[in-house]
């Protein structure tokens, strides 16, 4: 019964390096070199030194022999065991032998006990994992902001886990995740690797479908002319799922980059926003110009006049009133777009008939109300480029609960404060 526990313990090993030759992904030389190394260290323990051992390790088959050379020595004159073999025992083996030769004998493995098994076994799985650490830091170390095709292998309520060609385990965050996509265990989806972590010797590969990167790489391989360098893509700004602004620059007089960005009727930008959940994709000219960057970026509203603060990066912006709605867009996304990609803090004025500004029509901006409404909810709401009061009131109320984040309560007693103010 012993007997057969200790081969059952030699075949769960053999086992094991099966598993390992066929799951891990190491190199060959460096499995074989990783299971040499921690059957010395067992020997070494076992029997003092290992230098009289060979080890041969066959990862292709899945098994492996261990030798034990000793020098047949006259009988009664044998100092260390583990190196020297008496005549009568070396006859044992081979009726032949004589004092002086050496003696290789196979040694089972079985024989080092469940404990040594045991520890072995250990030893060689915390190698094998540190090795495949350090091949999946390595291999993506160097490819963030890469995009990369992976199968969905898991749907969690925080995160999605895929799997890359290799089997490496890649993330896919929640918040890194398009509010309306959709996952299905093994289908294929794309995102781009947002960063790699290695706290500790544990790498993880995390990926991103809403970063500003994601697009890009996505016009890189709709476009030829942006992979042949004839246009560059100089800033994206993205509400994730809603939409996207995006400035571009040609190198070439003869190329229109808006154009050849959207294709004929949109057919190089349809592809685009079918990934990307519908995400609407604007498309502008670039210009080192600030003001007519400005104009373009606030597209489609027609702008009058532009005064710009650049030590504050600040911008006034003059419209007539039919204009302002257009530039400040439904839930505020066109001109908070507009001030993602020009990086300029915009601020809308309608012009009246008399040639003097009203801003907003005597609107109001959130911070006026502090002291009626906690400042981090103030926060908040502008978070969604949503800055005054009759912004506020004109946005749908289930808006600010669901993109604000905001409890139901909270947003019923923000516009009551907003409604009694133009009241009074």
């Amino acid at each position: 019964m012993a007997a057969r526990k200790k081969d059952d313990e030699q075949m769960s090993m053999i086992d094991s390096f099966r598993e390992f030759k066929e799951m891990k992904n190491i190199d060959r030389t460096t499995l074989v070199s990783v299971l040499e190394e921690t059957f010395r260290s067992v020997l070494a323990k076992i029997y003092g030194s290992d230098e009289n051992f060979d080890v041969i390790v066959n990862p292709d088959k899945g098994d492996f022999e261990i030798y034990r050379n000793r020098v047949v020595v006259a009988n009664g004159e044998v100092e260390d065991v583990n190196k020297q073999i008496s005549l009568a025992d070396a006859q044992k083996i081979e009726d032949d032998y004589e004092v002086g030769e050496d003696v290789s004998e196979p040694v089972n493995f079985a024989k080092f006990g469940r404990r040594a098994i045991l520890t072995l076994r250990q030893t060689l799985a915390s190698k094998i994992l540190e090795l495949e650490h350090d091949s999946l830091y390595n291999k993506y170390k160097d490819r963030v902001g890469q995009l990369i095709a992976a199968e969905v292998y898991q749907v969690w309520k925080r995160e999605v886990l895929l799997v890359d060609d290799d089997n490496n385990e890649l993330i896919l965050p929640k918040s890194e995740q398009i509010p309306a996509d959709q996952y299905r265990k093994g289908e294929t989806i794309r995102a781009v690797i947002e960063r790699v972590d290695n706290e500790n010797n544990n790498p993880k590969i995390i990926l991103s479908r809403t970063s500003p990167t994601f697009l890009e790489r996505l016009l890189e391989q709709e476009v030829p002319e942006i992979a042949d360098g004839l246009i560059a893509i100089k800033k994206v700004a993205r509400m994730p799922g809603e939409r996207a602004k995006i400035a571009v620059e040609s190198f070439d007089e003869r190329i229109d980059p808006v154009g050849a960005c959207v294709g004929v009727r949109g057919s190089r930008v349809h592809g685009i926003v079918r990934e990307l959940c519908n995400e609407n994709i604007d498309v502008v000219n670039w210009t080192a110009n600030t003001k007519l960057f400005i104009q373009r970026a606030l597209s489609p509203a027609q702008i009058s006049s532009i005064a710009l603060d650049e030590e504050n990066r600040k911008a006034d912006v003059y419209l007539l009133p039919e204009e302002v709605s257009l530039a400040i867009g439904r839930g505020g996304l066109n001109i908070k777009l507009a001030s993602m990609l020009t990086e300029y803090t915009i601020d809308v004025y309608r012009v009246v008939s008399d040639g003097e500004t009203n801003h907003e029509e005597d609107d109001v901006y959130l911070e006026q109300f502090n002291d009626e409404i906690d400042q981090w909810i103030i926060d908040a709401i502008k978070s969604i480029g949503l800055d005054t009061a009759k912004a506020v009131l004109n946005a749908p109320r289930e808006m600010l609960v669901e993109k604000a984040d905001l409890e139901e309560e909270t947003v019923d007693h923000v516009i009551e404060v907003l409604r009694k103010e133009f009241e009074n």
